[in-house]
């Protein structure tokens, strides 16, 4: 067992039975009274996000989590199959821990998976990644009823928002986290 004073970013603690990542912490030590440890902690399952504070001082639980570098191989079946770039193992991970990853993901692509006794938490991605649009309409020179964006799908079978001057075979490069459109990228 830990302590308060153990508390870090990136800390994985075990809170009735469940795993949180700890987003912020801060210790606060008031002009009267004992000091307090506030922090912000994040489901690592259901992504979930609580405020949380303990008296300075109180035992946690810190569990040992492994982020490990993975390659995206391939989709078989629900489940999403990557290889640990060390030592070349596959590690098969179900759609449910995958997430809304799966609509920012290639093959070959290279992730970080947050491994927890050998099971799969949830998968880490670049903060963009570079996609080819598969399908947009053609935009139209003048149209602004659509405050400049339309619709445009990519290779992955994902649908972002785009400007309209764009077409069919562009590479454009979007956001993991927002699925926002960051940029066209030229090749």
């Amino acid at each position: 067992m830990a302590s308060t004073a153990d508390i870090k970013n990136g800390v994985v603690l075990s809170i009735d039975g469940q795993l949180w990542s700890v987003i912020e912490f801060q210790h606060v030590k008031p002009g009267k009274g004992g000091a307090f440890v506030r922090t912000k902690l994040k489901n690592v399952v259901s992504g979930k996000t609580v405020d949380r504070t303990y008296n300075a001082g109180t035992k946690v639980d810190i569990q040992n989590v492994d982020r490990r570098d993975f390659t995206y191989l391939y989709t078989d079946g629900d489940s999403f199959v990557f290889m640990d770039v060390e030592d070349y193992d596959q590690l098969s991970v179900s759609a449910a821990t995958v997430g809304d990853a799966k609509n920012f993901l290639l093959e070959n692509q290279q992730v970080q998976i947050a491994l927890h006794d050998g099971n799969p938490l949830y998968i880490e991605l670049p903060a963009s990644v570079v996609l080819e649009i598969t399908y947009t309409e053609p935009g139209l020179q003048g149209d602004r009823s659509s405050a400049g964006t339309k619709p445009a799908t990519v290779e992955t079978g994902y649908e972002i928002q785009v400007p309209l001057f764009l077409e069919t075979g562009t590479k454009v490069k979007v956001d993991t986290r927002t699925g926002d459109y960051l940029g066209r990228v030229n090749d």
